[in-house]
């Protein structure tokens, strides 16, 4: 598949259905969004880089490219990287200019302002959950509840994210439902492993290979 292009992008952003109207969308107040498309290889994002070079040209698409986007994403092995390290103290609004959580520890140990409505894409749309068709809730993080790094043994990073076939990914759910009410089946950032990190596989498990976007500034 190939990688998604800016234009491509901001033609998506723009869609029919996905953008908000802009009495209601508000760019320069945005500072967190769930991604509304994969670059195109899965668990492969170009590390954690790409992974910000993705978030930088939707939020750039959207309007808001004048932030220092961070993808909230963590990898494992020597030097390590924290997903709660990468993305700043907040306060951190969607598109909407809702607040989805105050600082670090709102967000890791509450998160109570992240739920299906507010965890939104930059465009400002409804990230499809449990009960809809697809369901797309599966966001990938690599990382342990309180946004720390798995230790070194099995990958949920998919190789850090430079691979659509090795390993698997630790996904949260952006919706906090599961199949039933566990607490992994609530978490944004925990929720369980996909089964592989090719796109069939995360779609499999209820995802579409999204991430998480914070502005670090």
């Amino acid at each position: 598949m190939k990688a998604i292009t800016l234009a491509a992008l901001a033609a998506l952003a723009l869609a029919p259905g996905l953008a908000p109207t802009r009495a209601n969308a508000q760019p320069a107040q945005m500072s967190f969004f769930v991604t509304s498309a994969n670059p195109g290889k899965g668990g492969d994002l170009g590390g954690l880089a790409g992974a910000d070079a993705h978030c930088k040209a939707l939020a750039t698409a959207a309007g808001a490219g004048n932030r220092t986007w961070r993808a909230y994403l963590s990898t494992q092995g020597a030097n390590a990287v924290n997903a709660r390290d990468r993305i700043g103290r907040g306060p951190w609004r969607n598109a909407k200019g809702e607040v989805v959580a105050k600082d670090l520890a709102d967000l890791h140990e509450g998160a109570a302002g992240l739920t299906k409505q507010t965890a939104l894409t930059e465009a400002g749309a409804v990230v499809n959950g449990r009960g809809d068709t697809p369901n797309m809730h599966d966001i990938l993080t690599g990382t342990q509840a309180d946004g720390t790094a798995f230790p070194a043994g099995d990958d949920r990073t998919c190789a850090n994210w430079t691979s659509s076939d090795a390993g698997n990914a630790m996904v949260g759910h952006a919706d906090r439902i599961g199949l039933n009410d566990s607490a992994p089946m609530k978490s944004w950032n925990t929720s369980h492993p996909s089964r592989a990190c090719n796109m069939d596989a995360l779609k499999a498990t209820g995802g579409a290979g999204l991430i998480y976007c914070f502005a670090a500034d």
